[in-house]
Order: C-alpha cells, then sequence, then structure tokens
C-alpha cells in the first residue's frame, strides 16, 4: 500500500514542449533557464546547416552537418521535422525523440512555426506548442541589436520576417508576452507542470484506479 506522506508514481508518457517566438523575442533564454530548473526537461539536440556561433558546441547545442547530409537525412524521413530558416536547414532527429518519449522523459524544441506544423501532423498527442510574443517591435529590434550576434543587414532581414511569424501565434495552445523574463518564465514553467498532469499522458492510471476500486 502506498504510503500516505509518498506521493503514488504514476508512469506516463512524455510530452514535446515547443517554444516558439521571432527571432529576438526570448525563447533562447526561457530554453536556457527551463533546462536549469528542470532536471526532467532535455533539450532537443537538433542538427543544421548553419555555422556555429560563439560559445555553440556542437552535438550540445546542435549537431552541424553539411547541407549533403541533412538532404540524406531527409531522403531516408530520420527527420521528425525540418524547415529552411534564413538560408540555412534545421530538423528534428526522430528516433532520439521517440526514444525519450517512450522513458517518460519530456523534450524542449526551440523552432519555428514550420516545424511545429509538422510536430503536429505527426505527433498532436504529445505536442505542447507555446509562442512567445515581445512586447512591441520597437523592443524586438533593440533586441536584436543589443545581443550583436548579427550584422546590421541581419537583424534588417529578421525584423522584415518577424510579422510573417508573428502571424501564426493562434497555432499555439498557449501564448505568452515576455515583457519581464521571470514572468515569462514563470508562466511557461506552469504551462509544463500542469501538461504533465494531463489525463491522456497517465500510462498507469487506469491501474492505478484499478486497484483503487478493488481496495488497494
Amino acid at each position: 500500500m502506498t504510503d500516505a506522506a509518498t506521493p503514488a508514481e504514476i508512469a506516463r508518457r512524455g510530452l514535446m514542449l515547443v517554444l516558439s517566438s521571432p527571432s529576438g523575442a526570448g525563447k533562447t533564454t526561457i530554453s536556457r533557464r527551463l533546462l536549469e530548473m528542470d532536471r526532467d526537461l532535455h533539450l532537443s539536440v537538433s542538427v543544421t546547416t548553419r555555422q556555429r556561433r560563439p560559445g555553440e558546441e556542437d552535438g550540445k547545442h546542435y549537431h552541424f552537418i553539411s547541407t549533403e547530409d541533412f538532404g540524406l537525412m531527409v531522403n531516408r524521413q530520420e527527420l521528425l521535422e525540418h524547415a529552411k530558416v534564413f538560408d540555412y536547414y534545421y530538423g528534428t532527429p526522430k528516433e532520439q525523440v521517440e526514444r525519450r518519449l517512450s522513458a517518460g522523459q519530456d523534450i524542449l524544441f526551440d523552432i519555428d512555426w514550420q516545424g511545429t506544423q509538422q510536430l503536429r501532423q505527426r505527433a498532436r498527442d504529445d505536442l505542447v506548442s507555446v509562442f512567445i510574443l515581445p512586447p512591441s517591435m520597437r523592443d524586438l529590434e533593440k533586441r536584436l541589436h543589443t545581443r550583436a550576434q548579427d550584422p546590421a543587414e541581419v537583424v534588417a532581414k529578421r525584423m522584415g520576417k518577424a510579422a510573417d511569424e508573428i502571424s501564426h501565434w493562434a497555432e499555439y495552445d498557449y501564448i505568452v508576452i515576455n515583457d519581464d523574463v521571470d514572468r515569462c518564465l514563470a508562466q511557461v514553467y506552469a504551462i509544463l507542470r500542469a501538461e504533465r498532469l494531463k489525463r491522456h499522458r497517465g500510462l498507469g492510471l487506469v491501474d492505478f484506479v484499478k486497484r483503487l476500486r478493488e481496495g488497494g
């Protein structure tokens, strides 16, 4: 019999938490802090054809591969989703995701709306999607200039695409506005904790309830 002071452990399937936003709206910062505060959440490491940025590590932030190798993965249907963003290709290896979900582990995705649409088509019950909005376009442009990772022409290109990215907000399960990083983080974490308790994720619930009804 379960000790009254010890919460019952019920096996569950993992979930896929997707964070999307226009470049500079904060999804990477929120993703990093979520991973720091929750050891049960694991980052999905995408493959990409773009070059490494300062501080990025191959295999930790992305798997950096050639365009030719990326095309082979697409042809072999080894990617759960893939998209072209700002002249580079990104994709999610299928095998690593299914392995973690089956083991009851939650996976964090830092991807755009195109990838999210593909995940929704292939794994709707596993998906929890969150779109992060900036408080204003002026604030978004300021953030892009402040982080100083891209030249001015790239910042202009990202701003030009931001309106199109934002237009897909209604396709997401949840919307949060990142006017304060700590508040935004708290809201996203609340979503994650609540989604873990969804009835359909509890693989062991049927047996648990059966035992309860039988007096166990």
